[in-house]
């Protein structure tokens, strides 16, 4: 199976169905473009350990368009530590709306991204070659962003510090993971209610949501955890 072949589309097409996210064809076409440059990149940089193209189907473009039903249109979304472009670009494609801003400490991974960025056409969309750290402590962005996503970052509590100063008053965070502890869930809960910005912004109210999942074909398990801010 290749990249863009019909198979390779079926295999998104199909597992979308299975996670039951409607996806149309011309979607998919641009996942293909996305997929092909990926491939073509990591010869020259480290954007992907993954060369299979069953598993780039799956682990890159499905994985990343499974939070689609928890964001909604016209909103900014800040994609914290894009790498690959992931999952900022393909939810960009599925929500076309959407503000997409991109980040990631690699220049080589910037340049990347906007060379997809042009490729596919996409507007209201920027990659930036920042450090997350750095861009949270940026008070000019406070408050800036609608939803805040990384599929990057291994440690849940050191995403929910640095994006919580970059949210808007009624955001929420999206933290894309493995298997998720209830020990991380515990560490990040307790983070927030000792930030005084979400404690003034919200009088200390917040709601969390857990989603686990499997995807398809290869049934490996994963964990979205969603972390709102209540007004």
């Amino acid at each position: 199976m290749q990249i863009g072949s019909k198979k390779w589309k079926n295999v998104i097409y199909d597992g979308a169905k299975d996670l039951e996210i409607q996806i149309d064809r011309g979607k998919i076409d641009q996942f293909g473009i996305h997929a092909s440059e990926l491939l073509k990149w990591t010869r020259k940089i480290n954007l992907t350990a993954i060369s299979d193209p069953l598993e780039i189907a799956v682990k890159h473009f499905l994985d990343s368009i499974v939070p689609t039903p928890f964001i909604p249109p016209h909103i900014s979304l800040l994609d914290m530590g894009s790498g690959g472009g992931f999952p900022g670009i393909p939810l960009k494609i599925m929500i076309p709306s959407l503000s997409v801003t991109l980040i990631d400490a690699s220049r080589k991974k910037i340049s990347f991204l906007r060379q997809v960025i042009r490729m596919l056409g996409l507007d209201n969309i920027e990659a930036c070659h920042v450090r997350a750290q750095d861009l949270s402590r940026d008070c000019r962005l406070n408050n800036t962003y609608d939803v805040i996503i990384s599929r990057a970052l291994s440690s849940m509590v050191n995403f929910v510090q640095m994006s919580l100063p970059l949210l808007a008053k009624d955001g929420f965070i999206i933290a894309m993971k493995g298997k998720v502890t209830d020990k991380e869930i515990e560490s990040a809960l307790s983070l927030i209610k000792k930030m005084p910005d979400m404690q003034e912004n919200s009088r200390g109210k917040f709601n969390m949501v857990l989603k686990k999942y499997r995807l398809p074909y290869l049934k490996s398990q994963r964990s979205i955890v969603i972390i709102k801010n209540v007004l």
